[in-house]
């Protein structure tokens, strides 16, 4: 690949696009990466995103904008949470403190954004299965752009990006990995050496000269033979100093450890990429958080924070009430402090799920599995086959990508697996591929699954216990984000199986909340008293199996029927009351569904989302008001329509 020309420079805090990035002059680069960092830092400190992460591959993205042509060069970002540097550098400067606000940019890659986001991503471990199908049809248009995804190490131990690899080596074609290794997990290697036998290996004399021993060998008696013990040399020689073999054994030319934050390493080793045909793998090492000091001291904190201080660091506006999670944290800890067979199972997410506390206080019944859910679920049944009770505290968005081992595995076997499904329902900022919208409907469907959302965080307490002790599958649902300040219940309390409560009484509209949907019930019966409405409301607690015993007799009585849950409709617990009533023969006058209709919710503050979605008091209260009036003035019409034909008549 030729040099990047040399333009009249630009200055640093002018860039708005790649071809501008490319008139700056190498030594100017340090400038940019500083400007860049400077740029994130301030935005994320007010709108909250994800930090540490971006801060990281800032220099990786200034190499690889300066180096390939984006868009026509396709550039897949693995997760999309690292990709700030690259949003600013490719026309979104201006909108980028709209990041993760309503209406504004979103925090992951998106095609409809900007073309130079090659796809949409928010979930890790698809970049390299993308780039290969990219690769393939470019392949299959004759055209000669580049492909390169770029994936952290911690996405790599995603089944997915595994398959992807494996997939993408056996099809030899023109495709880049850069392994973004900001954990140094794999990279004791790194150093003068290693960074000489990189340069020297994607060197134009290098690859000309093994290409043209390889032919010669090949030419010669026993030539393949030859050829094949030539490159086994070659690949020991590079094993005493680079842990690259296993990517070589894939089919993969190996480049690296290379430093990722060193602009003339990266940018030369990129430029020499154009010499080496077939798939490629760069590893480049770099630091979380890397240029502000209380993310590189934190880099779990800052991986995705609220909004804070950018001189200190320290968050703002925090919660008085502790947040859902921090209360299954405390509750799950007591659990495995009463029974030994509790085990704690979470996804790359221990701090997030609140797993924290558990793993100090138990580290060897803690197991985090990487970015494998699907593994950490059969990993789940293959305990509680043994006769442990596994916790699987996983995000609600994440657990998706488990659904088959949560059938074939768990709920086929009938074994007693607790799911700690967290953020349930609208999570606000991170958008649609993190709505938690799809749980109540993807897991009340499995058989022998059971599943419980709860109004308050006592209510959680009650139902991790409950769940511990069931003895079969069950999910738990809960939100994020702050309780409602609930006092917590001591000792044992458990909720009765399968039973809801009725929290209040009425006779003229039955409101039926699930989870946090519950408390906004009581919030609209209040005001429609106030309009001479009397309302009752029902915490239904469980999803499956529905309190028949407790709603068949309330729709009986009151007729007109009003179900609520921040979930989607199609499916969910509004569909599943009306299954209950279809199964009973029972036919109310009235019924509404209200929940998140048939669309992917973008992102902005859950709040404002839930007023989008209209899963507010104001909208049930308009609900309960429109059923509790229909058909009434039907009956008036009707007889001055009679009386009229009477007198006509007379």
């Amino acid at each position: 690949m030729a040099d990047t020309p040399r333009l009249a420079p630009v200055q640093p805090a002018a860039i708005q696009s790649p071809a501008e990035l490319k008139k700056v002059p190498r030594d100017k680069l340090p400038g940019v990466a500083a400007e860049l960092r400077e740029t994130i830092v301030r935005n994320i400190a007010r709108t909250g995103g994800h930090l540490a992460s971006s801060l990281g591959v800032v220099e990786l993205t200034i190499a690889l904008h300066y180096v390939f042509d984006c868009p026509r060069d396709r550039i897949l970002w693995d997760v999309g949470h690292q990709s700030y540097a690259h949003k600013i550098l490719t026309g979104r400067r201006d909108v980028f403190p709209t990041l993760r606000t309503f209406g504004g940019i979103s925090g992951f890659p998106r095609i409809s954004e900007s073309p130079c986001d090659a796809f949409g991503t928010g979930h890790s471990g698809t970049s390299i299965s993308a780039a290969l199908g990219m690769a393939v049809a470019r392949d299959l248009r004759k055209d000669k752009n580049r492909v390169v995804a770029v994936i952290g190490d911690g996405s790599l131990s995603s089944g997915l990006a595994l398959e992807g690899l494996n997939q993408a080596g056996h099809q030899n074609r023109d495709l880049i990995v850069i392994l973004n290794d900001n954990e140094w997990s794999i990279s004791q290697n790194v150093g003068a050496l290693s960074g000489y036998l990189n340069r020297m290996m994607t060197g134009k004399l290098y690859t000309t000269f093994r290409k043209r021993v390889e032919t010669l060998l090949k030419s010669m008696p026993h030539g393949a033979f030859l050829a094949r013990i030539a490159k086994k040399s070659e690949e020991l020689t590079k094993g005493f100093i680079v842990p690259g073999l296993l990517f070589e054994e894939l089919g993969y030319t190996y480049i690296g450890p290379i430093p990722g934050h060193d602009l003339e390493s990266l940018i030369g080793t990129l430029q020499n990429l154009g010499n080496i045909e077939g798939p490629v793998l760069v590893h480049v090492v770099t630091s979380k958080g890397k240029g502000y000091a209380p993310a590189e001291g934190n880099p779990e904190y800052f991986h995705g924070v609220g909004a804070f201080d950018p001189e200190t660091g320290k968050g703002i506006g925090k919660a008085s009430a502790p947040s859902y999670t921090d209360v299954f944290s405390d509750a799950i800890v007591e659990l495995a402090r009463e029974n030994p067979k509790v085990v704690a199972i979470t996804a790359a997410m221990c701090g997030g799920t609140g797993l924290t506390k558990f793993r100090e206080a138990f580290p060897d019944r803690f197991f985090d599995v990487g970015i494998a859910e699907a593994h950490a679920v059969t990993f789940a049944a293959g305990l509680a086959r043994e006769g442990k009770i596994p916790v699987v505290a996983i995000y609600s968005t994440f657990l998706q990508r488990a659904f088959d081992q949560i059938i074939h595995d768990v709920c086929i076997q009938k074994l007693p697996v607790v799911f700690a499904v967290d953020r349930g329902g609208l999570v606000g900022a991170d958008g649609a591929t993190h709505q938690g919208l799809f749980d109540l409907s993807f897991l009340r469907q499995i058989p022998e699954m059971s599943l419980m959302a709860p109004r308050d965080e006592a209510e959680l307490v009650r139902m991790l216990r409950t769940a511990v002790g069931a003895g079969r599958p069950v999910a738990i649902r809960y939100p994020r984000g702050s309780g409602t300040g609930t006092a917590i219940p001591a000792g044992d309390e458990t909720i009765p199986w399968g039973k809801g409560e009725l929290l209040e009484e009425g006779k003229d509209v039955l409101l039926v909340g699930i989870g946090s949907t519950v408390l906004t019930c009581l919030h609209a019966a209040q005001e429609l008293r106030k309009q001479g409405v009397s309302a009752a409301v029902v915490d239904a607690r469980f999803v499956k199996p529905l309190d028949a015993d407790l709603l068949l007799p309330l729709v009986r009585r009151i007729g007109r029927v009003v179900t609520v849950e921040e979930n989607l409709l199609a499916g969910g617990f509004g569909s599943a009351v009306m299954e209950l009533l279809e199964e009973h023969d029972e036919h109310p006058q009235r019924f509404r569904r209200i929940g998140v209709h048939d669309r992917f919710v973008e992102h902005g503050p859950p709040a404002l989302l839930r007023e989008e979605c209209g899963l507010t008091s104001e909208h049930i209260v308009s609900e309960a008001l429109r059923i509790c009036h229909e058909g009434k003035s039907l009956i008036p019409s009707l007889l001055d329509g009679i009386r009229s034909r009477l007198e006509k008549i007379v």
